[in-house]
């Protein structure tokens, strides 16, 4: 007998619906999992954060600063802190997350000052590693800069950006080995890439503030491998891979196929020595904040290009991202995302927010040799009248003295 058009419908109707009841039982419980995960990560990770003491300290220069940005290099490679995550328990039960710290270049009305943002527990870390590179430096704990300041429209301005890197992070930007700063030249000849930086700070005036900081923490493996469900890698696998791609275009399957030019041949040797340094993951963000009546647009302009000297054709360079501005007024209609744009930005640099939940960030790699470029201490070749510096800085007493 054969079966009636309902009868096909009805069979069809019961296998579809059992076919949707499986998948139900099966993915539902595996999304919901998903979701709860990821929610307990978040929370594990944010209590642990808060969980932490933060320190600010400054470091007061001498009046002349003698060494290459090579001793600034062995202080910054002792930042490369891996503890806190070392097994899945620590990582996603706990929450425990590796050390970050906050190098910081700001100015407060022409007052420049370097400081670093760090765990408590870091400090007496941090002062012994830079003691020992530059011992007349002064380490010293102030308080936060950031909290007296907030983004009111009614009586400030605000611009402010992220950097990125213009390529991929394995290409390395212009670094002071580059300008020579590795071989302590004579001060007369000396060309400091930093100097550009510092002097636009040192220019700021009365209501102005101008803050860099540059978010750093240990790069571990994190990359999914290509070809593979669960292995992990780190930057040196796709910077080899960019060299072996160069190198066979370089030997040539044809007489068609391009030789290398002198600018790749010299961007090869630049990785292959960039991911021989120790390699950091970065985030970089800048804040200009000033009264309204003394807000300067000049000054947007010259931050951004305060780091036109770290690039070069071949290598790579910085670019502003995620601006507090809008290419198009439609964009924008109501004013209302603009300023939502310059709360954040304000808000992510005082929690110095960059590896952490609500404020995370896609940051890039740097080796040690270019944040030392962009983070280090000038010599004489830097003029500015409003640098803070010291004559010597102070140290204990001797205890055998006499009573």
């Amino acid at each position: 007998m054969t079966e009636t058009l309902g009868e096909v419908f009805g069979d069809l109707l019961v296998q579809t619906l059992y076919a949707l009841y499986v998948l139900l039982i099966v993915f539902v419980p595996i999304i919901l999992g998903y979701i709860f995960f990821n929610v307990w990560v978040k929370y594990a990770r944010a209590k642990f954060i808060s969980e932490q003491s933060h320190i600010l300290l400054e470091f007061k220069l001498p009046k002349e600063i003698t060494k290459s940005p090579v001793a600034m290099e062995i202080f910054i490679n002792a930042l490369s802190q891996t503890g806190g995550e070392g097994n899945w328990f620590d990582r996603y039960v706990k929450g425990g997350m590796r050390p970050w710290f906050s190098l910081e270049l700001i100015s407060l009305e022409g007052q420049v000052k370097f400081l670093v943002w760090t765990r408590k527990g870091f400090k007496k870390n941090i002062e012994t590693q830079l003691y020992s590179q530059y011992p007349d430096v002064e380490v010293t704990e102030v308080p936060d800069y950031t909290e007296s300041i907030s983004y009111d429209p009614s009586t400030n301005e605000v611009w402010g950006c992220q950097f990125v890197k213009t390529k991929e992070s394995f290409y390395p930007i212009k670094t002071y080995v580059d300008y020579g700063l590795d071989k302590d030249p004579k001060e007369e000849v000396k060309i400091d890439p930093i100097t550009p930086v510092i002097e636009l700070l040192g220019s700021l005036g009365t209501g102005e503030q101008m803050w860099i900081q540059i978010l750093i923490r240990a790069h571990k493996d994190e990359f999914a491998k290509p070809g593979t469900w669960f292995e992990k890698t780190d930057w040196k696998y796709f910077a080899k891979e960019e060299v072996k791609k160069k190198l066979k275009r370089d030997k040539g399957e044809g007489e068609s196929q391009d030789r290398l030019t002198k600018g790749e041949q010299k961007a090869v040797e630049a990785i292959e020595k960039s991911i021989a340094k120790i390699p950091f993951d970065c985030g970089i963000r800048a804040v200009y904040i000033a009264d309204k009546d003394t807000f300067n647009k000049a000054n947007v302009g010259g931050l951004t290009g305060s780091f036109k000297q770290f690039s070069a054709p071949d290598l790579n360079g910085f670019k502003p991202d995620k601006t507090t501005s809008f290419d198009f007024p439609w964009q924008d209609i109501f004013g209302t995302k603009l300023k939502e744009k310059k709360e954040k930005i304000v808000k992510s640099y005082k929690a110095r927010a960059f590896f952490k939940p609500l404020y995370q960030g896609k940051h890039f790699i740097m080796n040690a040799e270019e944040l030392v470029t962009i983070y280090h201490f000038p010599g004489r070749v830097s003029r500015t009248p409003t640098f803070t510096r010291i004559g010597s800085r102070k140290g204990d007493a001797p205890s055998n003295l006499p009573i």
